[in-house]
């Protein structure tokens, strides 16, 4: 973006910003005869030059598409047409991951756009996923839940990147946990989920905590934890792997009376060798964020709608779904501001929509360049692209 160009925007933005904070001044208001939100001399027309879209946004997205090489990826990895004409793979699988970046709920909102004069013009496979990332990262670690722990893979697996998964509290395991002995526990101590860099505030009454002692509710308080650590060999494996292990110490109470104590044991198996007892379980509970991408994928951009009746068109349109998903999140990371793309990441999809897509959006055809004025504070303050250059923020 030229120099100029970006003064200009400045302006514009200021001007606007200036405008509502003018609206929304505090005013000593005299009394109204009528209801502030008359609505007076309101009337439609059909504008004859220009079109609009309530999705402005997907234009930035598109460009970003283009930006990381996805269309033409798409189209040498999906052989699927004989011949292209006019479309390609790739038109037909961003045609669906557009549907759903712009609110579409089901196969039958394409037909929707399609009919849009305006809208066109703005335009878990473990070893799968090892072959995918290994060539491009210097070191590959793979973690997940006790439903990852396939344990005649960990051994072929082992050969190639590392892993931590959850293991079930089997018997044999917890087991061995019960052997050890006290000189081999040691405290876990958790890193705080944020450091405090002014003063600390005073915690609010646990109105929760309160009522359950009330009304006598069965309730589990964690006392205390340790962490150990074992060598274990799987069933299914020739080799032996580090087994780290969480004792909780718990108190189950009902009202205020303590019931019983109780302790309980979860397990991760990993080849990392190189990390202290508590960095592991530091770093297979950090997996739970992923846990919120599939939630995400899942009701966010309804990827498990299953619109098809045959299994393979639903596993498809599952892939598509996910790769909305992406196409925000690779949005995120090329953000030259890491503050704002890193609340792009951390944004979940409904609130995404209506920040960055669903903007009202004016269309100009000028000659061969296709502008989207945008009204919209929200967006303009944060992303712009320019015709041939880079995401600027």
């Amino acid at each position: 973006m030229s120099t100029n160009n970006g003064n200009k925007h400045t302006r514009i933005l200021r001007r606007r910003k200036q405008k509502i904070d003018r609206r929304l001044m505090r005013k000593q208001w005299e009394e109204q005869e009528q209801p502030m939100l008359r609505g007076s001399n309101i009337h439609y027309e059909m504008v004859a030059r220009n079109g609009a879209i309530n999705c402005g946004g997907i234009g930035v997205f598109h460009q970003t598409v283009k930006k990381i090489g996805l269309i033409e990826e798409i189209d040498a990895k999906v052989e699927l047409l004989k011949m292209h004409v006019p479309y390609h793979e790739s038109d037909h699988v961003l045609n669906i991951a557009y549907n759903i970046l712009v609110c579409g709920m089901r196969l039958e909102d394409i037909e929707m756009r399609r009919q849009d004069e305006i809208f066109p013009e703005a335009m878990i496979d473990i070893d799968g996923a090892i072959g995918l990332v290994k060539p491009h990262a210097v070191k590959v670690c793979l973690r997940g839940d006790t439903d990852f722990s396939l344990t005649d893979n960990f051994d072929r697996w082992a050969k190639e990147v590392d892993f931590i998964w959850g293991m079930d509290a089997r018997g044999c395991l917890i087991k061995r946990a019960e052997e050890l002995t006290a000189q081999e526990w040691r405290v876990l101590e958790r890193k705080p989920k944020y450091e405090v860099k002014t003063q600390e505030r005073r915690k609010p009454e646990n109105v929760k905590e309160r009522i359950v002692i009330e009304r006598e509710y069965k309730n589990i308080r964690l006392e205390s934890e340790q962490v150990g650590e074992f060598e274990y060999q799987p069933g299914k494996c020739k080799q032996r792997y580090r087994i780290v292990v969480v004792r909780k110490n718990l108190s189950v109470e009902r009202g205020e009376r303590v019931l019983f104590d109780d302790i309980r044991y979860f397990f991760y198996i990993t080849t990392r060798r190189d990390l202290a007892a508590a960095e592991v379980v530091e770093l297979a509970n950090g997996r739970c964020n992923q846990e919120n991408v599939v939630e995400q994928v899942k009701n966010g951009v309804n990827a498990m709608k299953l619109p098809v009746r045959d299994l393979e068109s639903n596993w498809a349109y599952m892939v598509i779904a996910a790769l909305a998903w992406n196409i925000k999140a690779w949005f995120g990371l090329l953000m030259p501001n890491r503050i704002r793309g890193a609340q792009v990441l951390k944004m979940e999809f409904r609130r995404f929509l209506h920040t960055l897509v669903l903007l009202p959006c004016q269309i100009t055809g000028q000659g061969e360049r296709l502008s989207i004025g945008c009204r919209d504070i929200m967006i303009s303050s944060k992303i712009s692209l320019q015709p041939g250059s880079e995401l600027s923020c």
